[in-house]
């Protein structure tokens, strides 16, 4: 297995800059995601990994050797595309065995080799079919089996599952942290879905036109983005993000969303003076953030409920603030139909503050 490093990486195609100034170090037997919308510069970073494309400045690093320079063939890296990539007139065990054969193995190490690949993944019993005999996911298998086999320094993924039913995915979810886990592979996966990032990664890498946004543990993007485009990028449903502003009350400050003022804790004003906040000032504040009650309480406001979207084992209610929509996450049937009147309040200690014109986290959190 290898740590994987990215030296001030440049790539463009044409008038496209598609991978700006990237740094990443990648660990050894690390599970790392590149998380973004199409067209980020998420696959282009993974294929200037394994040399399948050439970058226009910077430095790659496996093992602390430079490899920007060598043939995909000599860098010692296993590849799963998104479209399995099978030999159709092979069956799943020739499929697995050929980069042990492409290398000279012997026959006995081959079979050694292939059997237990295929019992980790658990397709012993489909090594004599061929690709046209298997669903989706158990092609999807033959290709990291193949990728495995040879214990490569680094285990590339891009969107292997992305293909497949949500049922699949699920599955498959599971297996390939399985594997990762008792492989020990490094490996790097791709994705443009926030869910299997957050179930697959040890840390995300989120990016966005080609520039490193932030990168962290699944819990540190979710709870503590570094600036708008994570915080909307990450979490289902995405965050609320409304222009607020302060005013300074008796006992408490106030923070008007849509006209309407919420109880804030004074000590907010001090710390965004520290922060040197300017006007253009957002407030981020996920479902679960925005508290909902049937009665009226302190610090609450009535609001109007304009939608409701039910996810099973809780609903998320879209309420009017003044002027403002924000989505509030409740327990399943808490309000029976739209046009019902509840009062909300916003959770201080789950604000996020954002400074509008460059987007930054002013990283103030209250209550911690």
């Amino acid at each position: 297995m290898a740590e994987v490093q990215l030296h001030n990486v440049q790539k463009r195609f044409g008038a496209a800059h598609v991978i700006r100034d990237m740094n990443l170090t990648i660990k050894d037997k690390e599970f790392v995601v590149l998380l973004g919308p199409s067209g980020c510069g998420k696959t282009t970073t993974l294929r200037a990994i394994a040399g399948l494309e050439e970058i226009d400045s910077g430095e790659i690093l496996i093992d602390g050797k430079p490899v920007q320079d060598l043939h995909a063939s000599n860098r010692d890296i296993a590849f799963v595309f998104q479209l399995y990539a099978l030999y159709p007139h092979l069956t799943v065990y020739e499929n697995i065995a050929f980069p042990l054969q492409a290398t000279g193995e012997s026959r006995a190490e081959i079979e050694t080799k292939v059997r237990v690949v295929a019992k980790a993944i658990g397709i012993e019993h489909l090594l004599r079919r061929r690709p046209s005999a298997l669903s989706g996911g158990d092609m999807q298998r033959v290709a990291i089996g193949r990728a495995l086999v040879r214990r490569p320094k680094a285990l590339l993924m891009d969107e292997p599952i992305g293909s497949l039913d949500a049922k699949l995915r699920e599955g498959m979810r599971v297996e390939l942290k399985r594997l990762h886990l008792e492989n020990g592979s490094t490996s790097i996966y791709v994705t443009h879905d926030q869910v299997e990032a957050m179930s697959l990664a040890d840390r995300i890498v989120v990016m966005h036109d080609g520039i490193l946004q932030q990168v962290g543990t699944p819990s540190e993007v979710y709870l503590h983005p570094a600036n708008l485009f994570v915080a909307q990028f990450i979490g289902s449903p995405v965050m609320n993000v409304a222009a607020v502003s302060l005013r300074d009350g008796t006992d408490m400050a106030e923070l008007v969303v849509g006209g309407e003022g919420f109880e804030f804790p004074r000590e907010v004003l001090g710390m965004l003076d520290a922060a040197r906040a300017g006007d253009g000032l957002s407030l981020g504040i996920r479902p679960e953030g925005v508290l909902v009650s049937h009665e009226d309480k302190p610090g609450y406001r009535p609001v109007d409920v304009h939608l409701i979207q039910p996810f099973g084992g809780f609903d998320i209610l879209d309420v009017n603030v003044g002027n403002r929509t924000l989505r509030a996450r409740t327990t399943s049937g808490f309000v029976d139909q739209p046009g019902a009147r509840v009062w909300a309040r916003i959770d201080p200690a789950q604000a996020h503050f954002f400074d509008n014109t460059s987007g930054a986290s002013l990283d103030i959190r209250l209550g911690e």
